[in-house]
């Protein structure tokens, strides 16, 4: 019985080294050795198979169960084993690595990692290395990586196993892209070369997925999509249970984008509460709320953010997942005008301004964290700090190479410099302050598109909000006081706007531009008869004017498409009421006058009218 389990267990290893084709076999191998060498308790030969069980990373085994049967048969054999042997220190190594990840820790495992570091045996070095690499995911620990990566490196030469090499190198490369390096696709080539020589299916599997980042990053969103679905079956293939994590991330990157973010809202709910997520992950409750709050959901939204917010924000773990998470936490709390949670996310995100908000291993990007810090400065009322932001948010998203960040950190630019213009017209004009006061209830309301927003204007109220099809059957209505609409024409003009445009993402591309150039043109015009101050901290002191001109020469738009509706009666009717209706709670939320003043006048049905006055 030794021999077999001793056979079945070098078949397991054997299976996973040679090009690491099919890790689902080679754990049932595992899982078979295991079971046999437990019948006869030979503890050596149970260690061995655990550690395959266990994985490529921590945190494998997914679940209260699972989890607990891993920790529970780890320290059985542990207890089984010489504690002066080297398998035991690699047995408490993985126990150390597997309890600090669930927790949010390092501490135990850097423990552990010193002692291996003065044992005589290198794979528990190696080991240790990766686990705690692992555990140190977080903003805080850059330097730290780095150092765990290169020596990993390093210690492959003592182990002989190429997969230690992989390791070190993948972790070089993760933390690059942390960290923004310019350098980080030079190792991400340099990596897969490595991977061509000997394939590791797990280590491919996140090279392949930080290719779909990079394609969100250079813009071509329709691409990273079907990259990203089709390392879905990559993922399932390697037995990688962040596959559907991973995948949901890529989605809200990409449809956040384009504008659709709210398409994803019954995934989100979903993925929110599946067992498979990472103990340390909460960036699902974040993309819930963000998604909510752009649908104008505000009860959805408010309660996904609660629950992220727990006790406060502070208290959430510093994983991988952490600045993504802060990210939509942020945009969330500004659609829900929230400026207790954006003041709380401020303070926490201002040392970090420096990195991007990269999701995981490499998986998505949000740009630059300057840009959630201006979103945050701007849902305070700080808007002479959020125009700083935006500014080097833009700056920071080119040097990244993520044009759709970029696009979207110019358009918050351009909406903070007309904040900001409007802000000193108000402190140069008293007699314009009193332009927030009630409104003559006979006045009829006006709406016009600004990029991807429309302004509604009340008499001397005016507010902005994001476009969706609500807001476009909205300002048709508007535009034809008095005028009954039926529903399925509205319909029709969405479908037909559609279809003419052609390139939908071009064309609105197009409108955010002009709108972003005419803000920036305004606030230039004002800054060369004012001779206004320098915009952020820049080392080599430009002025304002030299940015603003630099950034007429290169604003881009983002992309972004409608939905389409069957041409049918009763279809258009329920579809148009229910979009309206939306579009005006956005609208209440945002100004409750002029809300209030759409409810009572805008009437939807078979026929759709507005009627002020």
């Amino acid at each position: 019985m030794r021999g077999k389990t001793l056979t079945v267990h070098s078949a397991a290893v054997a299976h996973r080294q040679r090009n690491d084709v099919d890790p689902r076999t080679g754990r049932s191998l595992a899982a078979l050795a295991y079971a046999l060498a437990a019948q006869i308790g030979h503890a050596e030969g149970m260690a061995l198979a655990l550690l395959e069980l266990a994985g490529t990373w921590v945190h494998q085994d997914r679940g209260a169960v699972a989890t607990a049967r891993m920790e529970a048969r780890l320290r059985e054999v542990l207890r089984l084993l010489d504690p002066r042997s080297p398998l035991e220190l690699r047995v408490r190594v993985r126990l150390a690595g597997e309890a600090d990840y669930r927790t949010g820790q390092h501490a135990a495992v850097l423990e552990v990692l010193e002692e291996a570091r003065r044992s005589a045996d290198p794979m528990a070095w190696a080991e240790a290395l990766h686990l705690a690499h692992h555990c140190v995911l977080g903003p805080d620990h850059g330097a730290l990586r780095r150092a765990l990566a290169s020596e990993l490196i390093g210690v492959s030469d003592r182990t002989g196993r190429w997969e230690d090499l992989l390791k070190g190198m993948l972790w070089s490369t993760v933390d690059q892209f942390l960290d923004g390096d310019r350098h980080a696709e030079r190792q991400l080539r340099e990596l897969r070369q490595l991977l061509t020589k000997r394939e590791h299916l797990a280590l491919s599997y996140v090279s392949a997925v930080m290719e779909v980042m990079l394609t969100i990053r250079a813009g071509d969103l329709d691409a990273a999509e079907t990259l990203a679905r089709r390392c879905v079956d990559y993922g399932t293939v390697a037995g990688d249970p962040d596959t559907a994590g991973w995948f949901g991330a890529q989605l809200v990157a990409i449809r956040w984008y384009q504008g659709r973010l709210p398409e994803l809202l019954p995934l989100l709910d979903e993925l929110a509460h599946t067992p498979t997520l990472s103990a340390v992950d909460n960036a699902y409750f974040a993309a819930l709320a963000m998604a909510a709050a752009t649908a104008g959901d505000r009860q959805r939204a408010a309660a996904a953010l609660a629950r992220l917010r727990g006790t406060g924000l502070a208290e959430l773990p510093r994983s991988s997942s952490w600045l993504v998470t802060m990210y939509g936490a942020v945009e969330a709390a500004h659609l829900l005008h929230d400026t207790e949670l954006a003041a709380e996310a401020y303070d926490l995100l201002r040392p970090y301004g420096h990195l991007p908000a990269i999701a995981s291993l490499g998986v998505t990007c949000f740009g630059s964290v300057r840009h959630a810090l201006g979103v945050a400065a701007l849902t305070t009322g700080a808007i002479d700090r959020a125009v700083e932001h935006f500014a080097e948010a833009a700056r920071h998203n080119l040097a990244l190479g993520h044009a759709p960040a970029a696009a979207l950190s110019r358009q918050r630019l351009a909406e903070a410099l007309g904040l900001q213009a409007s802000a000193g017209t108000q402190r140069a004009n008293p007699a314009t302050a009193g332009a927030s006061g009630p409104v003559d209830g006979s006045q009829a309301a006006r709406c016009t598109r600004r990029g991807r927003h429309w302004q509604v204007e009340l008499g001397r109220r005016t507010v902005l909000v994001g476009h969706s099809v609500g807001m476009l059957h909205l300002a048709v209505l508007l535009a034809n006081p008095g005028t009954e609409i039926p529903a399925a024409d509205l319909v029709a003009g969405v479908n037909n706007l559609a279809a003419n445009a052609g390139a939908a993402d071009r064309s609105d591309q197009l409108v955010v531009d002009e709108v972003a150039i005419g803000q920036y043109r305004q606030r230039l015009a004002q800054v060369e008869s004012s001779g206004a101050t320098p915009v952020g901290n820049r080392s080599a002191g430009r002025s304002e004017r030299d940015w603003l001109v630099d950034e007429l020469r290169t604003v881009a738009g983002l992309g972004g498409r409608t939905r389409s509706f069957v041409d049918n009666a009763e279809r258009a009717r329920i579809a148009v009421g229910k979009a309206i209706r939306r579009a005006i709670h956005r609208v209440q939320l945002a100004d409750p006058i002029i809300g209030a003043h759409l409810s009572a006048t805008v009437h939807t049905g078979n026929r759709c009218v507005y009627r002020a006055g």
